[in-house]
């Protein structure tokens, strides 16, 4: 991932409860993030903590229709398990390109994950099930809507091979998708869109919140945050996977200029450098 690192470490064990259920509005206490912002279910800031603002004080636009989606502050990254890569979002890696809803239809196999993404937004995960049609969680219920209402006027692009997993079979990822429609608030095992669609698709129990505690307890993991040419990136350590996509999706959310600014910030704070 390059010559150069910046290494946090954050020790602390989650606090969510193993049943999936968050009952503390706000920042989550004892996670591992470095800056409590807030998401939830709706892929929207919430009103506890800072509202996702950077450590400047800058914030992020909050109406997709009023900042158009600019590919050059997509934030590439890349998480690991130890040693071994459990997902990346890179130029390198993929294709980041986008498309209007209308035009994704086309691409779609019933199975595929779909990303929704805007400035200054979090990016909204769904799961395509055929016949037009996608599974997503949205204001606290897993739903089933058509792709072109899912997204809410935002661009979008197929996202499989992010994770690193070994995909289910389609038509086992489609059921799984279905099963769930109806669930709703303390039903649901899932913190965000993404962790609901990409569970769907890999039947990972980390991908569920709390679920790594149940699987009998904390990992490891690393995200970096690639910076500038791809030859650093900056390490940020987490005890699950659920925290990592969560400081993940805000890093998405604030934008890479925002998302420097704010690392620029932190590590000066760090080092007593003014």
């Amino acid at each position: 991932m390059g010559n150069h690192m910046e290494r946090l470490n954050y020790a602390e064990v989650p606090t969510v409860d193993p049943h999936g259920v968050d009952r503390e509005e706000g920042p989550r206490i004892g996670v591992s993030y470095i800056f409590s912002g807030g998401e939830d279910d709706e892929d929207e800031p919430s009103g506890g903590g800072d509202n996702g603002a950077a450590a400047d004080g800058t914030q992020p636009n909050s109406n997709p229709e009023e900042t158009p989606f600019d590919p050059r502050e997509e934030v590439e990254c890349a998480v690991y398990k130890l040693d071994e890569c459990v997902y990346e979002k890179s130029r390198r890696a993929s294709s980041l390109e986008v498309y209007s809803p209308e035009n994704l239809l086309n691409k779609c196999r019933a199975g595929d994950l779909v990303e929704f993404v805007a400035g200054g937004q979090y990016p909204h995960w769904a799961v395509y099930v055929g016949d037009f049609q996608v599974v997503h969680l949205h204001r606290a219920e897993v739903k089933s809507a058509f792709l072109t209402d899912a997204g809410r006027g935002r661009r979008c692009r197929i996202v499989n091979e992010r994770y690193k997993f070994r995909a289910r079979d389609p038509e086992v990822v489609v059921q799984s998708a279905l099963e769930q429609v109806g669930l709703k608030d303390r039903e649901l095992c899932w913190r965000n869109s993404e962790g609901f669609a990409a569970w769907c698709r890999f039947g990972r129990r980390e991908l569920k919140a709390g679920g790594e505690l149940q699987g009998g307890g904390c990992q490891t993991y690393t995200l970096h945050v690639l910076l500038g040419d791809q030859k650093y990136s900056h390490a940020l350590e987490f005890q699950s996977l659920e925290d990592v996509i969560a400081e993940k999706r805000r890093g998405d959310y604030l934008g890479r200029t925002a998302l420097l600014r704010e690392l620029a910030a932190h590590l000066k704070t760090e080092t007593g450098v003014h």
